[in-house]
């Protein structure tokens, strides 16, 4: 199993950003790469080459979904998770999320203390399912 060590996360709130760099960071040993806007994802996933993305739904400008489809049509995803965060957890909304090719769904807010492990699940279990 490949293990997960670089984090791209897009996401437009500064305090948000803040938590869940230190969160991914110090607590999970991960490498953050922080985003402010789709358009910086975009710009920055060559360069930093992420192993999962951790994309917010609802941003000004280009939101998540959008962020999610352009990436799709400009990157090779499929090694690639993208996991939504998002306040809205409905169902039909995490349904509808996964439909666009999200692997998974965080809710925000998230705990500080255990969204790298959050975060390690998802990707252990999509690694299980590619063996």
């Amino acid at each position: 199993m490949t293990e997960l060590k670089r984090i791209m996360h897009v996401e437009d709130d500064p305090s948000i950003q803040a938590v869940a760099k230190v969160a991914l960071e110090v607590v999970g040993g991960f490498t953050v790469e922080t985003c402010s806007g789709g358009e910086e994802a975009l710009k920055g996933f060559h360069a930093f080459q992420p192993q999962l993305i951790l994309l917010d739904v609802m941003m000004p400008g280009m939101d998540g979904p959008s962020t999610l489809k352009k990436m799709q049509a400009d990157f090779d995803l499929s090694t690639i998770p993208v996991v939504f965060m998002t306040a809205k957890v409905q169902a039909n909304e995490i349904e509808s999320y996964k439909a666009l090719g999200a692997a998974d769904v965080v809710v925000k807010p998230f705990d500080p203390m255990t969204l790298s492990d959050q975060i390690r699940d998802i990707w252990q279990k999509l690694q299980g399912s590619e063996s």
